[in-house]
């Protein structure tokens, strides 16, 4: 099967799934790809002493250094590329082309639409950025329930495990105990598990996604991974607002406050 068959499958599979409205706007797609390109994923996963640790990669920010972890290959940076096996870069260099160059950031916007629109009423003329990883996630890794940073715009997470032995590792969803929460708590930050109810778990099957709007209250997380033997491998791609159309915002949110 083609990259554009691939593409297509992703395409059809993604566009055609509902969209989850509780307790955020969110859905869980399965099938993603095509079993012929998921089992050439999986062939040309890197060795894991090949990828480059979370606050290793990026020491420029602070915050990452308590997920070391979580080892990650950036698409937009050639030296993480580099770093893996000569004869997988350009399978994940095509991977990289299809998400960072393709269609795929226009087709997340699409399929959020109508809560990009309540979003950006009053703004005009936004402009967007992608980030794009390859994650492996290893045992003692957690993400405490946050919203992520406002600048957030869109997020899928594609699960890429061999079987389903990981079944209960996936992204979880949470509400917060305190009703007043969200009125006492503007920050963005990561918070502690025990302050939250957890309303669902995905489940991290294979060749499956969770994707989802950033809101004020999309909250999600990690539970802490156990098992000694831990290799979460994702996809995981991100839309944010360019660093200008962010501060318009801020902005256009000062004025309505």
């Amino acid at each position: 099967m083609s990259f554009i068959e691939s593409e297509l499958n992703f395409a059809y599979q993604f566009a055609n799934t509902p969209i989850n409205s509780f307790p955020f706007p969110h859905l869980y797609a399965q099938d993603i790809f095509s079993d012929i390109f998921y089992s050439q994923i999986q062939k040309n996963l890197p060795a894991q002493n090949l990828m480059t640790s979370l606050p290793e990669l990026y020491p420029e920010q602070p915050g990452f250094k308590n997920y070391k972890d979580r080892y990650v290959m950036d698409f937009n940076k050639n030296e993480s590329i580099n770093k893996i096996e000569k004869k997988k870069q350009d399978f994940w260099r095509a991977i990289g082309d299809i998400f960072l160059k393709g269609n795929v950031r226009d087709l997340l916007r699409s399929k959020f639409q109508y809560y990009l629109n309540m979003r950006f009423k009053y703004l005009e003329n936004v402009s967007y950025e992608s980030e794009f990883l390859l994650v492996n996630d290893k045992k003692n890794y957690s993400l405490g329930p946050h919203t992520d940073h406002p600048r957030k715009v869109v997020s899928l997470l594609i699960y890429l495990p061999t079987d389903l032995t990981q079944k209960e590792s996936g992204t979880s969803i949470y509400m917060p105990k305190d009703p007043n929460f969200l009125t006492q708590n503007k920050e963005y930050q990561h918070y502690p598990h025990e302050l939250f109810h957890k309303v669902i778990t995905m489940p991290f099957a294979p060749n499956s996604a969770f994707s989802f709007i950033r809101t004020n209250n999309s909250f999600h997380g990690v539970e802490k991974l156990e098992a000694e033997d831990t290799d979460r491998w994702l996809l995981l791609f991100d839309i944010f607002l360019d660093k200008d159309t962010f501060l318009r915002e801020e902005e256009e949110k000062a004025k309505i406050t």
